[in-house]
């Protein structure tokens, strides 16, 4: 049985993915760092399905209490076998409108936080010789957008992260991907009118907003054994858009 370490996991697509993968009997770990009582549902509600779940609290933007929850999960379990980066965030802001700060802080959890866990990721997969990283990108890491600048240039650097680190473990086998999702239906898009929210479905292909379930079933595959050969890309599932 293999352990699965997913950041941000209380919520939105992270916990659809948690489920999806305790269904497939892999072990969960459940990261949060705010939403502790969602956290501890979440767990609860895998464990009821007889597999092993623990639910951590750290903030991955902190190296420190990153290197705390992997001793708890090594303690726990023995290391990490997949890692999933999930945990991000955005702000809706005119450019000049974005105090340094903010924008500071979206690039600490969203990039200086895949740092921080893959930092700590590697020498527990190093040493197997095996492993796997996925990173939780979006469609707007290539394609932009407007009053998301700092967001869409976090999500670039995952890409190009996910693209260079892949080359640089292969020889170690050890797989890194990333998946680029375009609208999903989260936590994040509550700040949205219902009639935002068509006028958005309208500039979709498929007219509709993702369901992180999907995310969830492509983030199954992409990690298990079936999938043993793919590493260094980005896949999109954006229901048509920006095609």
């Amino acid at each position: 049985m293999k352990t699965v370490l997913i950041t941000g996991a209380s919520r939105g697509i992270g916990r659809a993915i948690a489920k999806k993968l305790a269904e497939l009997n892999y072990r969960i770990i459940i990261n949060y760092n705010n939403s502790e009582e969602e956290a501890l549902a979440l767990q609860n509600e895998i464990r009821k399905l007889n597999v092993d779940a623990l639910a951590v609290k750290a903030d991955i933007s902190k190296l420190e209490e990153v290197k705390k929850l992997f001793k708890t999960v090594e303690e726990k379990f023995n290391g990490v076998d997949i890692l999933i980066n999930n945990a991000g965030i955005s702000k809706i802001s005119l450019f000049q409108d974005l105090p340094p700060s903010e924008f500071q802080e979206i690039f600490n959890i969203n990039v200086f936080g895949i740092y921080n866990t893959i930092h700590c990721a590697l020498p527990y997969m190093l040493k197997k010789h095996d492993g796997v990283i996925l990173n939780i990108s979006s469609i707007w890491g290539s394609n932009g957008a407007s009053c998301e600048v700092a967001y869409s240039a976090t999500k670039g650097a995952v890409d190009s992260l996910t693209k260079s680190l892949a080359v640089e473990l292969a020889p170690s086998n050890i797989r890194v991907n990333a998946i680029a999702p375009g609208v999903v239906n989260t936590d994040m898009m509550r700040c949205y009118s219902n009639e935002d929210l068509q006028l958005i479905c309208n500039e979709i292909p498929m007219l509709r907003l993702a369901d992180p379930r999907e995310i969830a079933e492509l983030a199954a595959y992409i990690i298990s054994e079936k999938n043993s050969y793919m590493t260094g890309q980005i896949i999109g599932l954006t229901g048509g858009m920006c095609v």
